[in-house]
């Protein structure tokens, strides 16, 4: 196949934000080109193209850039949304990844990387960080996923966050009280979407031969 034609993406496998981008690229079935990047050393040709530096930035075969992870998987399931991802309430939808993005992944981040911020009490924001979790466990004790029976872009661009959390402390969380969210976890984590975007490339290098990444495939 080749690459013209497609669109570029610079990621880091093991940032949440690239993540969900992946999995919306995934499930609509957008092949693309994947650059894997190096967050220590990030390529002049990404920071050229989004100076903030962040991943994912999608590069798109008319050379526009798309540098949000939420906008990333706007822009692929608007292209084709075989899963109805889409189809959960968007005004109820879009506050709670707000509140993910904001005040949890505030807390996550002095609880899981305390060395990098002083004078905090890693535990106080996980205390912190365990009422999003509360809010997930009572939406999960009624349904299957956040909105419903089935995934919708709540799940996708939550679930990798939830995973970061218990990453800090895996055995501490799933002794934590919040079956429905161990549930929910568990079965992202085992899905062939989050197993399907999870593969390990070297970091990408001007001159090397491109990857395609093709679902489905």
């Amino acid at each position: 196949m080749s690459t013209a034609s497609l669109p570029i993406l610079y990621s880091f496998r093991r940032c949440p934000y690239a993540m969900r981008a992946r999995m919306a690229l995934f499930a609509s079935g957008q092949a693309y080109v994947l650059r894997e990047v190096v967050l220590r050393d990030k390529p002049p040709q990404m920071l050229a193209l989004s100076a903030k530096g962040t991943v994912p930035v999608l590069v798109l075969s008319d050379g526009r850039v798309i540098d949000e992870s939420l906008d990333v998987m706007r822009w692929a399931l608007a292209r084709n949304d075989p899963h109805g991802w889409l189809d959960a309430p968007a005004d109820q939808t879009n506050a709670l990844i707000a509140r993910c993005d904001t005040d949890f992944k505030t807390h996550l981040d002095r609880y899981k990387y305390a060395s990098r911020y002083d004078g905090g009490d890693p535990l106080a924001h996980r205390t912190a960080g365990i009422q999003f979790i509360q809010q997930l466990e009572d939406r999960l004790s009624a349904t299957a996923y956040l909105f419903g029976a089935r995934r919708s872009l709540a799940d996708i661009a939550i679930a990798p966050f939830v995973r970061q959390f218990a990453l800090a402390d895996w055995d501490w969380f799933f002794a934590a009280p919040y079956p429905h969210v161990h549930r929910w976890l568990n079965n992202f984590i085992a899905s062939d979407l989050f197993v399907g975007v999870m593969a390990k490339f070297d970091p990408w290098r001007p001159g090397d031969t491109e990857i395609i990444i093709t679902p489905g495939t």
